[in-house]
C-alpha cells in the first residue's frame, strides 16, 4: 500500500459501520464520490473485493470484516491517542526555561511558582540566574526576566513587578564609623562595594537623579563582586557601601542590618518584565505562567499584597 492506506482503511469502518456511501462520508469529511474512488483503489492494492454493493444497499464481504476485526482495534487505539494529545494541548504541562536575575528570582518570580506549582502538578519550571544577558533563542530559553528599559525591541514584553527604585546602604556600624554621605559627590571619600556585570563590560557605575539631573558615579573600594547576594553579605558586615535593588534589602532595611542613605537621590524606574520572541506560540503552561504574574504584578501596582 503506497497512497493513504490509514485513511482509505477509516474510510473502509465507516462505511462498514453505516451501510452506506452517504453516511459515511458525511461522517468522515468527504464527498461520496471521493469515498468511492478510495474503496475501488484500495480494493485494486489488496486484490479483493472488500464490498458488495447494490442499488439500495451496500455489505462487507468476507475479506472486509476479516480485515475490519483485525484492524479494528488499532484504528480505535490511533483515535484514542490523537483524542488524548488534543487534551493534552489544552492542558498546562510541560517545562518552560527562564533566564532570570537573582533579584527577580527572588522577589517576583519564586513566590509566584510557590503559588503556582501545587496548582499545576505537570508544569516544571527551570530557571537559570544569570548576572548578565542571555541570547534565549539561541540557548533554547522559554523567556527571559530583566528590567523594561534593557529588554530588546524584537521581543515581546510582559510587565511583571512595579517600578523599582535602588538604595546607596550600609551596615550601622561602617556609618557610625565613617559618616554618612550627603551627596553622591562625597562617595568619594567612602569604601564602596563595587559590581562587575557582563553587560556592563567595566565596573557597574551608581546611577543617581534629582531634579532631572543625572549623575553617574563610579565608586572605589577594595572588593569587587558579580552578584548582588555577596555585595549584600558585604554590606551588612561593615565591608563598604552597596548600591542594590530597594525590594531585594527591604527587610535588612526593617529590621536595621542596613541603613539607607541618599534616598532622595534614587528615583524609581521600569521594573521587571518577562520577555520572550514575537514569532513564538505559547504553550498552556506559558500562558498560565504569565497570567499568575501579571496578576502579581496588578495586585502591586494596585497596592495590595499578593496573597
Amino acid at each position: 500500500m503506497t497512497r493513504q492506506p490509514i485513511n482509505d482503511l477509516v474510510a473502509l469502518r465507516a462505511i462498514v459501520r453505516e451501510r452506506s456511501f452517504t453516511r459515511a462520508a458525511a461522517q468522515i469529511g468527504v464527498s461520496p464520490s471521493a469515498l468511492s474512488h478510495a474503496i475501488r483503489g484500495l480494493e485494486e492494492r489488496v486484490g479483493v473485493r472488500l464490498l458488495t454493493r447494490t442499488t439500495r444497499s451496500v455489505a462487507p464481504t468476507d475479506a472486509a470484516e476479516r480485515l475490519l476485526d483485525a484492524i479494528g482495534p488499532h484504528l480505535d487505539g490511533i483515535e484514542t491517542e490523537l483524542a488524548t494529545l488534543s487534551t493534552l494541548r489544552e492542558k498546562p504541562a510541560g517545562t518552560i526555561r527562564i533566564t532570570t536575575g537573582i533579584d527577580a528570582a527572588q522577589t517576583i518570580l519564586w513566590p509566584t511558582l510557590a503559588d503556582l506549582l501545587p496548582a499545576y502538578p505537570d508544569v516544571q519550571v527551570e530557571l537559570s540566574v544569570e548576572t548578565g544577558f542571555v541570547d534565549i533563542v539561541a540557548e533554547r530559553f522559554d523567556a527571559g526576566v530583566r528590567l523594561g528599559e534593557t529588554v530588546a525591541q524584537d521581543m515581546i514584553a510582559v510587565r511583571i513587578g512595579p517600578d523599582m527604585r535602588m538604595a546607596a546602604v550600609a551596615s550601622p556600624a561602617y556609618l557610625t564609623a565613617r559618616g554618612p554621605p550627603m551627596t553622591p559627590h562625597d562617595l568619594a571619600a567612602h569604601v564602596c562595594i563595587n559590581l562587575r556585570f557582563p553587560t556592563h563590560g567595566g565596573l557597574y557605575a551608581w546611577e543617581f537623579e534629582r531634579g532631572g539631573r543625572a549623575l553617574n558615579v563610579r565608586v572605589k573600594g577594595q572588593l569587587i563582586v558579580n552578584d548582588i547576594v555577596l555585595a549584600r553579605q558585604a554590606a551588612r558586615d561593615s565591608a563598604g557601601m552597596a548600591y542594590l535593588p530597594e525590594d531585594y534589602i527591604r527587610a535588612d532595611m526593617a529590621e536595621g542590618r542596613l541603613v539607607r542613605v541618599l534616598a532622595d537621590w534614587c528615583p524609581p524606574f521600569p521594573g521587571y518584565y518577562l520577555y520572550y520572541p514575537s514569532r513564538r506560540q505559547l504553550s498552556p503552561a506559558m500562558s498560565v505562567l504569565i497570567e499568575a504574574l501579571r496578576s502579581r504584578s496588578r495586585l502591586a501596582l494596585e497596592g495590595t499584597p499578593p496573597v
